[in-house]
């Protein structure tokens, strides 16, 4: 039996242990968290709570029967890292503007999307963070409601007894909110519905798994969206990654080569950088060279253009075209960026955006 920790993203494997012991680990972990332990063949989910260091932390437990025995997850959550302000996420000040811009309007949909693990849940929360207040009705959809927020009614999915995204939503929109966030839209049902919340006078937050801002569109439409009901829905995109942060005791400046700077992506037009930093590592950092991690944003606004684009049935590509021509920055632009502060290295930045 083995154990590893993710760290900042990574797997580190911690210890090792006998196999007998196996069996009973993951017992006791099952109690702790309300599962039945005799059930083996299939998944569960499951939660706990501990206060470490006067701190209360939620872990939330996660099983799965392989060939190898029963596989747990714990996923530590700590309430104080998410409710962080939308400044302090990493967003440059240009995006940072676009999004905001977005966020003040009272109605549209704003979808922020990435692979599982990218920070989008706690995007979302300091979103909702931001335009929570006591004259606002803000309902939320989660599976599972992981941290509670004060003033925001915040609904459980249960499938057990029939209670889905789709479900749940129909009746949220009898109860007249003003803003309703949506944990993930999963299928075409959960689509439509938020996609018409969002065009009957509601601000719609909620998450999807693409790789990149303008795939989110095609996403849409593939899910059995009409074209014309995304562009008009949609209001802004945000995709985003998480990159490692150097360690800032111990990272390592160095000149780059031409042909790094070429391989990374930087324009050799005068303005390229002429010293780059590299993760070294040291004790504070457990000798990996990073410590935290920096959010990477590509921002999309929508605009009549792309919405064009949408209807005409135009490429991912060509849509991003577009996107970056009206001042929409990549991911891997703003990680390049990010790269030139000495936030992160180009290894790294290779890692998650490639």
């Amino acid at each position: 039996m083995r154990v590893r920790y993710r760290i900042d993203g990574v797997l580190h494997e911690v210890m090792r242990s006998m196999k007998h012991i196996q069996a009973g680990i993951t017992s006791r972990i099952k109690i702790m968290a309300g599962l039945d332990i005799a059930e083996r063949r299939l998944p569960q989910d499951g939660r706990f709570g501990l206060v470490v260091d006067k701190r209360p932390i939620d872990l939330r437990v996660a099983t799965l029967p392989t060939i190898h025995g029963e596989q747990v997850i714990l996923r530590i959550l700590e309430k104080d890292q998410i409710m962080m302000e939308l400044d302090d996420l990493g967003f440059s000040p240009d995006a940072l503007e676009r999004f905001k811009k977005s966020l003040i309007k009272p109605y549209g949909a704003i979808l922020i999307t990435g692979p599982t693990g990218s920070g989008k849940t706690t995007t979302l929360y300091a979103v909702l963070n931001m335009i929570n207040s006591k004259e606002k009705n803000l309902i939320t959809v989660e599976d599972p409601v992981e941290y509670r927020l004060p003033g925001v009614n915040q609904v459980q999915i249960n499938t057990k007894t029939g209670l889905s995204f789709a479900s749940a939503l129909r009746s949220i929109l009898r109860h007249d909110p003003d803003i309703i966030m949506i944990g993930e839209i999963r299928d075409q049902e959960t689509a439509s519905i938020a996609i018409e919340s969002a065009l009957t006078g509601h601000l719609v937050l909620s998450t999807l798994h693409t790789n990149n801002a303008p795939a989110t569109l095609t996403r849409l439409i593939e899910m059995g969206i009409e074209p014309f009901l995304v562009g008009s829905a949609i209001d802004c995109i945000v995709s985003q990654r998480l990159a490692r942060r150097l360690c800032m005791r111990c990272r390592e400046s160095y000149q780059p080569t031409f042909d790094e700077l070429v391989e990374a992506g930087y324009k050799i037009d005068g303005s390229e950088p002429t010293k780059l930093y590299r993760a070294y590592g040291c004790r504070e950092c457990g000798n990996t060279g990073y410590y935290g991690r920096v959010g990477l944003y590509e921002v999309m606004v929508m605009s009549e253009g792309i919405e064009r684009l949408l209807v005409e049935k135009a490429s991912v590509d060509e849509i991003a075209e577009l996107a970056v021509s009206e001042g929409m920055k990549t991911l891997r632009e703003d990680g390049l960026e990010k790269v030139r502060m000495g936030l992160t290295s180009i290894e790294e930045l290779a890692r998650v955006t490639m």
